[in-house]
């Protein structure tokens, strides 16, 4: 089936159910559909261990009666599976209870096209074959750094999805986009103890995708670096969150400011809004509209128009994370920031979110601390929503003199995450590696239990 032939039946289809549903007796209707193929291989010790092949095709339904919804979803797509989907939708809501912040978004905030071409589909597919061998070349890369001892297996895949919102108030619009990801795992071994590595990438061109070699040979030298570590002693001492985890420490003040959070009341920062929340300088951007990124997207899921904003400009709290529902509910406007699924009211979600960079390298970051802790790996974060009471398992290195001494594990960081984000350093070592990037962080002064 064509590119052309596929969009046209998904708008038919689309309109003709949105059209069944206001016929049965709704106020108001949307459907989605989402078309989804992909491809995984893996690998273990060189020899194929799966392979899965998905090809779907699925719909979704919401409909209103009055200030009541019901949504209902289904990947039979024949006449009578589409009829009986209108007759409960339709049921379903003429029971629901009534919410008064219930319906579409303004048509005033919908998204019109034509819409930015943001080069999120790559026409490549990878066969089964190809696959395989990515997987086995990164596995082989991966056991040939001296210390690794054995596998934990090799991956590879690809996809295609198309996207397709239509509503009964006007707005009809879809995308499409590709990934390709490729990863390993193994495990190196010191003195009869054994240490975990791995690394995986996710593009969405397969041109962006680096190398089976350089993952191989990172995963490998990251298991190896982690053997032999050493617990050290409850103390207070700079702490460092290396560039891929520092998101973990970021990513509470996200949550923080998501409209469904504040409107319960259920924040650390739902009266932080207008005022300072990280240190000076610090911004934190979210981009709807950069080329290839996992996050970008033209419209938000209720098909309103999304833009670039600083969530956190120079430090200070600018806006909420909205969709229509909760603006509603606080008196404001969506901000683009829907996120559903096929069935289900919409929840909040950003787009392509990233910490801007400041002036020091990694390096400079523990040459200015001195002695302290750099985290490169975290578990079980705990986080109190409501006072921002904050704790995680730990993994990394203690340096010394601004230089890495040894391993250490079995350690948790803990504080308070308004205090720690007004004493955040910013590394400069930030890399677009997916919808959510940040560069190192150092927090002077944490808290560090140990042995």
């Amino acid at each position: 089936m064509t590119e052309t032939t596929t969009a046209s039946v998904s708008t038919d289809l689309l309109n003709d159910i949105v059209q069944a549903a206001l016929k049965a007796g709704a106020d108001a209707a949307e459907a989605v559909s989402a078309d989804r193929q992909s491809l995984s291989v893996g690998v273990r010790n060189g020899r194929l261990e799966d392979v899965e092949r998905e090809e779907s095709r699925d719909l979704g339904l919401r409909v209103f009666v009055g200030q009541r919804q019901a949504s209902v979803s289904a990947s039979d797509l024949s006449e009578a599976t589409r009829t009986r989907l209108v007759e409960r939708a339709v049921a379903m809501a003429r029971l629901a209870p009534e919410d008064p912040h219930a319906g579409f978004a303004p048509e005033d905030r919908l998204a019109r096209g034509p819409f930015a071409d943001l080069d999120l589909y790559d026409a490549s597919e990878r066969t089964a074959e190809e696959l395989e061998r990515a997987s086995a070349e990164a596995e082989a890369a991966a056991l040939a750094v001296p210390g690794v001892a054995k596998s934990e297996g090799g991956h590879a895949s690809w996809s295609s999805s198309r996207w397709r919102l239509a509503t009964s108030h006007g707005f009809d619009g879809d995308y499409r986009g590709t990934a390709f990801s490729l990863g390993v795992g193994v495990i190196a071994e010191k003195d009869g103890a054994m240490e975990r590595g791995g690394e995986s990438r996710t593009t969405r061109h397969l041109s962006d995708l680096p190398s089976a070699q350089s993952i191989g040979v990172y995963a490998g030298e990251k298991a190896v670096s982690r053997t032999g570590p050493r617990k050290i002693a409850s103390t207070t001492a700079p702490v460092i969150f290396e560039n891929r985890i520092a998101g973990q420490i970021v990513s509470p003040a996200v949550g923080a400011i998501a409209g469904p959070s504040i409107a319960r009341g259920t924040s650390f920062l739902k009266d932080r809004l207008g005022q300072r929340v990280f240190a000076e300088g610090v911004s934190l951007i979210d981009d709807p509209f950069r080329k290839r990124g996992l996050g970008s997207t033209p419209f938000d899921d209720e098909g309103v128009a999304v833009e670039r904003r600083a969530l956190f400009d120079d430090g200070v709290l600018t806006t909420w994370l909205l969709n229509t529902a909760s603006a509603r509910q606080l008196g404001m406007q969506t901000t683009g920031h829907a996120s559903r699924g096929l069935a289900g009211p919409s929840g909040v979600s950003t787009h392509n979110l990233h910490m801007e960079a400041g002036d020091r390298d990694l390096a400079g970051l523990m040459g200015d601390a001195g002695t302290g802790l750099l985290v490169t790996s975290m578990f079980g974060p705990s986080l109190n929503g409501n006072t921002g009471d904050w704790s995680a398992g730990v993994s990394g290195f203690w340096f010394e003199n601004g230089e890495i001494a040894y391993p250490v594990s079995e350690v948790t960081v803990a504080g308070k995450l308004p205090e720690l984000y007004l004493r955040l350093q910013r590394g400069s070592d930030l890399e677009f590696r997916g919808s959510f990037n940040v560069p190192s962080l150092m927090f002077d002064a944490v808290a560090i239990a140990g042995k």
